[in-house]
């Protein structure tokens, strides 16, 4: 998926929402599949990994629900490590949809 189809998927749904066709959790889930196939498709062979922290205060902390792109696990926790600074222990899924 081009930019220009991302954008024109993104402005097709937001008129759905603006019509009354969809509601907000459907407008929610549609922008953000419309926006992880184009990263993944852009980027090149990468998957979308979930964040989840792990131990003691897994509760807190920006990079817990986080998802970032990566070819492989490893790779995902390395990414994850260049985006914050402490991030404390956590774990790394692939994450496939919603």
């Amino acid at each position: 998926m081009d930019r220009i189809s991302a954008l024109r998927n993104v402005e097709d749904a937001l008129r759905r929402f603006e019509e009354g066709e969809v509601d907000l959790s459907a407008l929610e889930r549609e922008v953000r599949g419309t926006l992880r196939t184009y990263a993944t498709e852009f980027e090149g062979d990468l998957a979308a990994y979930r964040v989840e922290r792990t131990g003691e205060g897994a509760s807190e902390g920006a990079v817990d629900g986080a998802v970032v792109l990566a070819g492989s696990k490893q790779g995902a926790r390395e990414r994850v490590r260049e985006l914050v600074d402490r991030p404390g222990p956590f774990a790394v899924e692939r994450f496939d949809g919603e």
